[in-house]
């Protein structure tokens, strides 16, 4: 259990970033400096920035005038440590944590696809590198996956776009396909598309269940979500399947 609890324990720390990333970042909020209350501006106590248990044992409130903390922070932090866990179970030792950062990296994308429809290359094109680098398979089989993930979805949205006369994927998805085809290799591309498609439709039923519609004409479905969401379960079935 050692490098499972090490892997949560990281994971922890990475997911108090990844929440403090996802929700300054878009605002434009640089990311560094003290963290401090959205409600009354307070400095937060270094003690009270502990993952997870400091807003357990503030029972989600700010210290000084108990308005409630941005749940992104526990759940983030939450998942990152399952994430880091899972990373070290399918491969115990220092080279675990190189599936850990695919799954927080993937973990950040998710969230800013699914709020604002945004897959920054600032994410997208680092995980592509660390992919071809050290993904599942030889590095032919990386730079396969990567250049028939990637040239997949992108005839998928030149076509979308000549065909309906408007977008249907953005570069972004585009990029985080060949991202993740470098790191599972070409052979899994097909599992990570069926698992991101029921993903997509799922989302697309819940949506229309809900009474949701997009402003500017048909329902809009994070892609780049989905494919988020399916990246990291196809990797650990890749690792276990090596």
């Amino acid at each position: 259990m050692i490098w499972p609890s090490l892997g949560a324990l990281l994971g922890l720390i990475a997911g108090s970033f990844l929440a403090t990333l996802v929700l300054r970042w878009p605002r434009g909020e640089p990311l560094s400096g003290r963290s401090r209350c959205d409600h009354c501006g307070a400095v937060v106590n270094w003690f009270d920035l502990v993952p997870l248990f400091g807003f357990l044992w503030l029972r989600g409130r700010c210290r000084a005038c108990g308005g409630a903390i941005d749940r992104t922070h526990p759940a983030f932090e939450a998942a990152a440590a399952l994430i880091g866990a899972l990373a070290f179970v399918a491969v115990p030792g220092p080279q675990g944590l190189w599936g850990a950062l695919l799954g927080w990296g993937l973990l950040a994308l998710l969230a800013l696809d699914l709020e604002h429809y945004w897959l920054p290359d600032r994410l997208t094109l680092p995980l592509l590198a660390l992919g071809l680098a050290g993904g599942v398979g030889s590095f032919p089989d990386r730079l396969l996956g990567a250049a028939i993930g990637g040239g997949a979805l992108w005839a998928l949205a030149l076509g979308y776009r000549a065909i309906r006369g408007r977008e249907g994927l953005g570069m972004g998805d585009v990029k985080l396909m060949a991202a993740l085809g470098a790191w599972l290799s070409f052979i899994w591309i097909g599992p990570l598309l069926l698992l991101a498609s029921v993903a997509g439709l799922l989302f697309a039923g819940v949506s229309r269940w809900r009474g949701e519609s997009s402003a500017d004409g048909p329902l809009r479905v994070p892609f780049g979500a989905c494919l988020a969401l399916a990246g990291f379960p196809i990797w650990l079935a890749a690792t276990a399947a090596v």
